[in-house]
């Protein structure tokens, strides 16, 4: 995956190779982080280490920040997004430890690594850097609305968290393999992470939404794709702000809708249904044509972790006849996501 270019490319670039920091985590889902890194960018990770008392793994070799450093690391990231996004008291001895091994410090959390004074001080010592991955250019511009060059694809979603930035990625990995000019745009910090640079869309201000989808998916060749990683659900009560910021600077020619078919509530909002996936087209189609006409709906990504393979290729097709576009689950594959594919690029 390339690094996205154009103005971006001087506000973040990440050091890589990674060596993956697990914390002291015994829940998978808090450590999304690190297994997303682990899933996409495997050939830029060395490695992973973990505090007393975790019980998680990605299966990476376990080496410490010397041994991750002597072994080509430039830097540790924090794969963990836990309640409140935190640093945990004792993973503060092995941060300082990895910065005076010659390691950066990476981290999505809420909390800013120089807020804690020992970081800090350990940073001006080492000459190490501290990096927080959810903080936004500082002059981003408002919106212009003016049509770019260039192709681009957007995942929305009917909720949060169920497969956006997989989808994303999985459709540029597809594009890159059939050979096009292709370009994975971040928009959260584990997308970041992946791709070594991007824009946190949930730490922009909301007036600068728009601004910061152009400025992240510039002017490119006619035939360049860019696969921007969705963010939220325009029918989300809490973030659809930031969805229809990234929808109306993203200007998608083509867009794919995300869904998880066990889901019938909002995620953490359960007073609220889920959308239908026509009413997530519909809608999408009407706030996205002010600044592309000729947006269209690719296909739709089906998040089938929790059904079997029977069960999930039966659904799929299922809904394909249902809506009349290609249904498929990315991380699935096959003929089903072929089908997506050729639809995207139709």
């Amino acid at each position: 995956m390339n690094a996205p270019t154009g103005r971006l490319s001087d506000r973040l670039t990440l050091p890589q190779p990674y060596l993956l920091f697990l914390g002291d985590t015994t829940e998978a889902s808090f450590a999304k982080t690190a297994f997303g890194l682990a899933d996409w960018a495997a050939d830029r990770c060395v490695g992973e280490f973990s505090a007393a008392g975790c019980t998680v793994t990605t299966g990476l070799p376990r080496l410490d920040p010397a041994a991750a450093r002597a072994a080509g690391a430039r830097s540790l990231v924090i794969g963990v997004a836990n309640q409140g996004g935190v640093i945990g008291e004792s993973w503060v001895a092995i941060l300082i430890d990895a910065m005076e091994a010659g390691l950066d410090i990476i981290s999505g959390l809420h909390v800013r690594l120089a807020n804690v004074p020992v970081l800090a001080e350990a940073a001006r010592r080492t000459g190490q850097r501290l990096i927080d991955v959810r903080t936004p250019p500082s002059d981003i511009p408002i919106g212009t609305g003016r049509k770019r060059t260039g192709k681009r694809l957007l995942t929305v979603g009917t909720d949060c968290a169920l497969g956006k930035k997989y989808t994303a990625l999985a459709l540029h990995r597809a594009f890159v393999e059939r050979g096009l000019d292709a370009d994975f745009r971040a928009t959260g910090q584990t997308g970041i992470m992946i791709a070594g640079g991007g824009i946190p869309m949930d730490a922009v201000v909301s007036d600068f939404e728009a601004g910061a989808a152009e400025i992240l998916s510039p002017d490119a060749p006619a035939d360049h794709w860019d696969l921007i990683e969705g963010q939220g659900s325009i029918f989300n009560p809490a973030y659809a702000a930031v969805s229809l910021g990234l929808l109306h600077g993203s200007q998608p020619d083509v867009f794919v809708v995300c869904h998880d078919p066990s889901r019938t509530v909002i995620l953490g909002m359960e007073s609220f249904a889920l959308p239908t996936v026509e009413e997530v087209i519909d809608l999408t189609i009407r706030l996205g044509s002010r600044t592309n006409p000729a947006i269209r709906c690719g296909g739709i990504s089906l998040n089938t972790s929790s059904l079997g393979t029977d069960e999930a290729e039966a659904l799929m097709a299922a809904e394909s006849r249902r809506l009349g576009l290609p249904v498929a689950d990315p991380i699935r594959g096959g003929a089903a996501f072929a089908a997506l594919v050729d639809s995207c690029l139709a």
